[in-house]
């Protein structure tokens, strides 16, 4: 049996931003020192949405971390989380059961953390203009998560959802004292941005790569299966850096990055890790005017950094 079971609220008082943000810089610097394993992610339909499997260790001196997540989009029209999941932390000497965590709130911070880390990595420094697309806990939560390593000056909110897009907008300018609007369309969400993250679950692109300011840093966390695409494939074409979170992993499931190998639009050396970036294994931003795309899917290092974050032991 397990001494320790953390609910969603126990994870979130224990995983601060900034702890968040630092736990995902170790676990890809890990992935990419070879100190952090990682198993193939695994992904299943599962009744009206799917079930994804996550299994990694941040270091031989942590335990093996595994996440069971599923992604409902029907439940945002009822109010529930479209994302959940629990995860298991083993312990490194013995192998047993240590720790069960709730899952929804780690990996809202998580993935956020991790696309702080590569905004952080990737955009100019003066880069002060976010656009996001979504208005879901993941819209909010890279809002929140950016503004952690960029001093923003505007950022602007489109969903469908108009009074979505209004209520998240005005909960973000108040919660954290920044210019955040809501836009009508995504055309002028974008322009003018210096950063774009989108956030949304959608199957065809949200935002047109003609609509990009020169020398834009676009995150996608949506793109996460093969079939998601939240943005065009002239973004891959013209991108002078595509950064994963693991070239692997990316290449079986990143919907953006599977069709630009499969139509010849990118080599797989092309594609650079975000942790092969952060130790200079791989050079991110070469040019200011350059676009760089970062497409995360998800890795259990991630998992694995964050739920040792929330144990202290990280």
């Amino acid at each position: 049996m397990t001494d320790l079971m953390w609910t969603d609220a126990d994870v979130t008082a224990a995983l601060d931003l900034d702890t968040a943000i630092r736990s995902q810089r170790t676990a890809f610097e890990a992935l990419a020192d070879g100190r952090a394993r990682l198993a193939p992610k695994v992904s299943v339909p599962s009744g009206t949405g799917t079930a994804l499997s996550y299994l990694g260790t941040i270091s031989p001196e942590h335990g093996a971390v595994a996440k069971l997540v599923s992604v409902h989009p029907g439940n945002a029209e009822l109010d529930l989380p479209v994302i959940s999941g629990t995860l298991l932390v083993l312990d490194a000497r013995t192998g047993g059961p240590r720790a069960v965590l709730a899952g929804t709130a780690l990996t809202e911070l998580r993935t956020a953390a991790g696309s702080a880390v590569a905004v952080d990595a990737l955009a100019p420094g003066a880069a002060a203009d976010l656009a996001v697309l979504g208005s879901g806990v993941q819209a909010r939560a890279h809002v929140r998560a950016i503004a952690r390593v960029r001093e923003l000056r505007s950022v602007r909110v489109h969903a469908r959802n108009r009074q979505r897009r209004e209520a998240l907008a005005a909960e973000l300018a108040a919660e954290l004292g920044l210019d955040v609007r809501p836009a009508d369309t995504a055309e002028q969400a974008v322009r003018g941005a210096s950063i774009i993250a989108t956030c949304t679950l959608s199957a065809e692109p949200v935002v047109a790569t003609d609509l990009l300011e020169p020398g834009a840093t676009v995150v996608s966390v949506g793109s996460f299966e093969r079939h998601r695409h939240e943005v065009d494939a002239e973004l891959v074409r013209r991108a002078g850096a595509v950064v994963v979170d693991d070239a692997d992993t990316a290449a079986g499931h990143a919907g953006p990055i599977v069709r630009a190998l499969r139509d010849g639009d990118l080599d797989r050396d092309r594609l650079r890790s975000l942790g092969e970036v952060l130790t200079g294994r791989a050079p991110g931003r070469t040019a200011p005017e350059d676009l760089v795309f970062y497409n995360s899917v998800g890795v259990g290092v991630q998992d694995a950094a964050a739920a040792h974050a929330v144990l202290g032991t990280l």
